[in-house]
């Protein structure tokens, strides 16, 4: 099978990139719970990115494929897992198994997600994990009755879905971006409360909007300044939700006074931990009602560009040159 190959890790992340080779691997043996997966298509995410620069959580030894997530049909399982040659599934790799930017790819059984038989398998290749994390942090936000929400990385694909669920709950969002480009481009899509903290008024603005729209809650996929910025700006008794952490900085500039005397807290959010708190049924659940609705159109990934596996160097430089764009998929 044709496959994206990793030789190394590299800090640099154009070096990183330029390493990747295309090579052609033995098709791998599997387990008794292991699926072997014919790959429709795999997106390039943050944490794929961070995983070539070996800044990631997970550590495999190298060479290795990379990719995290992808959706295709299932070819071939061990023998607790027969029961599924033949299913269309989304599914999340973060084994020390080779992962999904190439022709095939194996994932355990219980990193499935059986998909319905409507459900588009390039939405499908982006659904184990955007989806679910926005899900969820919305889950936060309800459960803390916040009336808003501030988010960070609001041009990424978690924050769009997070103002989609938002509205359906009639809950504001406040969006923060690093670009005057991508501002312009949210504005111009409508969305209201977005602010660029590269402005000089930044945390005068996001303090006066935070404090009139009650948010009592702000998502952090960035960290950094950032985190301590959108910390300090929150009212009295919100929580601080880290999810991601793209700037590759610790928290800094949390306000003391704010935790001790504010009722202000600082949590992590994992999506993984997250799964495991669900019991199958209740997983199904929510795995149902997203499909549905991403099936329906009312949720959506959007995808700028398609790539096959010889393209893969280019598609990751566009990528990371406007992740604001959306997806880019590989498909073998």
């Amino acid at each position: 099978m044709k496959s994206v190959v990793l030789p190394a890790y590299n800090k640099n992340i154009l070096r990183a990139i330029l390493s990747l080779e295309i090579q052609e691997k033995e098709l791998p043996k599997l387990n008794d719970d292991e699926v072997l997966i014919k790959t429709h298509a795999a997106p390039v995410n943050p944490s794929d990115v961070a995983f070539i620069q070996g800044g990631y959580n997970i550590v495999k030894q190298l060479p290795a494929v990379p990719g995290f997530e992808g959706s295709g049909v299932i070819v071939d399982a061990g023998k607790n897992a027969n029961d599924l040659i033949k299913k269309k599934v989304s599914a999340f790799v973060q084994t020390n198994h080779d992962g999904s930017w190439a022709e095939y790819f194996v994932a355990r059984k219980k990193d499935l997600i059986i998909l319905q038989d409507d459900m588009d398998m390039d939405q499908a290749a982006c659904f184990t994990v955007n989806p679910f994390t926005a899900y969820a942090l919305m889950e936060i936000a309800l459960i803390r009755e916040s009336k808003a929400i501030v988010q960070n990385a609001a041009g990424a694909q978690v924050a769009a879905l997070i103002r989609t669920m938002a509205r359906e709950n009639e809950m504001e969002v406040i969006n923060i971006v690093r670009k005057a480009e991508t501002a312009a481009f949210l504005k111009q899509q409508g969305i209201q409360h977005v602010l660029n903290q590269t402005d000089d008024t930044f945390e005068e603005q996001l303090k006066s909007l935070s404090l009139q729209l009650q948010a009592t809650t702000a998502l952090d996929a960035v960290g950094g300044e950032l985190a301590g910025q959108m910390f300090n700006a929150m009212a009295d008794d919100s929580e601080l939700v880290v999810y991601g952490g793209l700037s590759g900085k610790p928290l800094s500039g949390i306000g003391l006074m704010g935790v001790i005397f504010k009722n202000k807290i600082i949590s992590g959010f994992n999506l993984m931990d997250w799964k495991r708190e669900l019991d199958t049924s209740e997983f199904e659940q929510v795995s149902n009602e997203l499909q549905d609705k991403i099936i329906s159109g009312i949720y959506k990934t959007e995808i700028q560009e398609t790539v096959g596996l010889d393209q893969i160097v280019q598609g990751l430089k566009t990528y990371l040159g406007n992740m604001s764009g959306g997806k880019i998929l590989i498909k073998p």
